[in-house]
């Protein structure tokens, strides 16, 4: 996985098996009730010493967004509980799920469209190569983030 540019990285599960299944019902099952238990699992599977900062969701790709009418990452965070911050917006692109891993690598465009917080924990449901916390990093971090964690509830 190449260097996501986040200080520390925390996921609460391997993205296998019932995980698997629980993020593909979220995000095209639209069962949105499974982004609490995301969430549920995540804060339950965090060690004592993680920082408390503002909660930063992973933005879905716009078209993503507007066909399941939410974005998983955005509803995990809300789970997790304030303060959720959605200063990141995403250039649309093509669909990460399904594309070679070489191709992944290359990440979303990422921007960051509001004052970004000083500390600041990027909330995901899965992360696969890196490359989308990457781009996210590096949109908050030319925003003036100092501290950027990352959380999500399953990691490839």
């Amino acid at each position: 996985m190449p260097d996501p540019g986040v200080d520390r990285a925390w996921a609460a599960t391997a993205y296998e098996g019932a995980p698997r299944r629980l993020v593909a019902a979220l995000k095209f099952g639209r069962r949105l009730a499974l982004a609490e238990v995301a969430a549920e699992a995540i804060a339950a599977s965090l060690p004592g010493d993680w920082p408390e900062a503002t909660l930063v969701p992973v933005p879905a790709d716009p078209l993503r967004h507007r066909l399941r009418g939410f974005d998983a990452a955005h509803e995990i965070a809300r789970g997790l509980g304030p303060p959720v911050l959605p200063v990141l917006a995403r250039a649309p692109g093509r669909r990460q799920v399904g594309r070679p891993r070489s191709e992944r690598l290359a990440g979303p465009v990422v921007r960051a469209i509001g004052e970004v917080p000083s500390r600041a924990v990027l909330v995901d449901d899965v992360i696969t190569t890196g490359s989308t916390l990457a781009a996210c990093a590096a949109a908050l971090r030319a925003g003036g983030s100092q501290e950027i964690l990352a959380l999500a509830f399953a990691r490839a």
